[in-house]
């Protein structure tokens, strides 16, 4: 991943020095499972160390990046380096050593992605009760209120986030299973030994490889809780837009919208997040490619692994960082709100106006219907208020108009809606 998108922390994770630094924990603890090296040489091979550089130049001679790594800690381990890589496979290094990293960058996307869960829950406390229009299509439906819109959010967040569990503990899986997988040079007793030592779950059946099902999973994940920050993002970016500008992007101070026009708030970040949530779609693509290798192993999903998983991590935390920032300095205009409610007059309180017809007046469905639909066009095409046209029409005679056009009876049960995040521990 570029650098204007990867944040510190989890950007080390994925450094050449980490990758390598996780290679030598697997053949550390490796060697310190196997019967042959004394405790001399144990000594020796846990205090062996590498460069990323010394590795870098011996591939050139090697033309094989494991390959490359024993023969560079092997050397500086002396005499006792030759139990490095002792009856292993490059994969047995890579897929369980991948574990390790994966691990890591777990912690930090469900650490980040609860995070957003609960500043969506926070916010939607904070505006429970503030009174905005519900849309369907773009166009106004029912009032409803800015609380229980970002609490649907705030459940679909803490829905990804628990996915992201799920999918990076079923990862987290080694294996040292030799060759095609039959511990030829090893055997099964041994490889729960040396993952026990590392704290990772032994895949039940690897071939040479650890099944790419997995990782498939996971990408899979990653680009749902993606599709989740999107659809916050664009929600975000519709009511920014001059016309409805009921919400906005916290703008700093010093912060240019437009080189060209200085009066722009642009709502760049939420398009940021848009655009990143089509990267992670795009892996996650590449990662189902990757489940059907040839045999036991090849190493077309090799190539594809050292993009897609280092940056769809560093991407969903760079991602969840910036819907973190936005939603809580997000800026709300509940007296926008209010004016955009009038802008059918009154059009969308028809369902109301069209049950009391049904209720009060005894009419069938479809004669109440046509008749609350005639009168909310007429209202919204001539700029009439509805609850004045109904009071003129004699069809509408004797309902309580007051009663029907009440907002508050759209929004009656939000503290016991938004009231469910705590149910959910948000």
């Amino acid at each position: 991943m570029i650098p204007r998108y990867t944040r510190p922390e989890i950007g080390a994770v994925w450094t050449d020095d980490a990758k390598f630094e996780s290679w030598r924990e697997v053949e550390v603890a490796a060697c310190e499972e196997m019967a042959g090296p004394t405790e001399d040489d144990l000594v020796a091979i846990r205090k062996a160390t590498f460069t990323a550089q010394a590795v870098h130049d011996r591939e050139k001679i090697t033309d094989h990046d494991v390959a490359a790594f024993v023969d560079v800690l092997s050397a500086d381990a002396g005499p006792g380096g030759r139990w490095i890589h002792y009856g292993l496979t490059s994969s047995d290094v890579l897929d369980t050593a991948l574990a390790l990293q994966i691990r890591k960058a777990g912690e930090i996307l469900v650490r980040g992605a609860h995070e957003v869960a609960e500043t969506l829950a926070t916010k939607a406390r904070e505006h429970v009760h503030t009174v905005c229009v519900g849309r369907t299509h773009g166009v106004h439906a029912e009032p409803t209120t800015f609380g229980i819109k970002l609490a649907g959010f705030a459940f679909e967040a803490d829905r990804n986030a628990k996915r992201l569990e799920a999918a990076f503990a079923q990862v987290a899986v080694g294996a040292l299973s030799g060759a095609v997988g039959t511990y030829a040079a090893t055997s099964p007793e041994f490889e729960e030994r040396v993952l026990t030592r590392l704290g990772l779950e032994r895949e039940l059946m690897s071939t040479q490889v650890i099944p790419r099902d997995r990782h498939a999973e996971l990408l899979q994940a990653i680009s749902l809780a993606g599709a989740g920050l999107e659809r916050l993002a664009t929600e975000i970016r519709h009511l920014q837009r001059t016309e409805v500008r009921e919400a906005e992007e916290p703008f700093k101070k010093g912060q240019k919208g437009s080189s060209a026009m200085p009066h722009k708030r642009n709502p760049i970040t939420t398009e940021r997040i848009t655009g990143l949530a089509r990267v992670l779609r795009g892996y996650a693509q590449a990662g189902v490619e990757n489940v059907a290798l040839w045999h036991e192993r090849d190493i077309s999903h090799s190539g594809a692994e050292r993009v897609i998983l280092p940056d769809a991590t560093i991407a969903l935390d760079y991602m969840q960082s910036l819907a973190t920032r936005v939603v809580s300095g997000l800026v709300v205009h509940e007296d926008r709100m209010l004016e955009n409610l009038q802008l059918t007059s009154g059009a969308l309180f028809s369902q109301r106006l069209l049950l009391a017809l049904i209720e009060t007046q005894g009419l069938v469905r479809d004669e109440a219907y046509r008749t609350a639909q005639e009168l909310a066009q007429r209202a919204w095409d001539t700029r009439t208020p509805l609850k004045d046209l109904a009071a003129a029409d004699e069809r509408c005679a004797g309902l309580d108009l007051d009663l029907v056009f009440d907002p508050s009876f759209h929004t009656r049960y939000a503290d016991e809606i938004v009231g469910r995040l705590a149910t959910a521990g948000l």
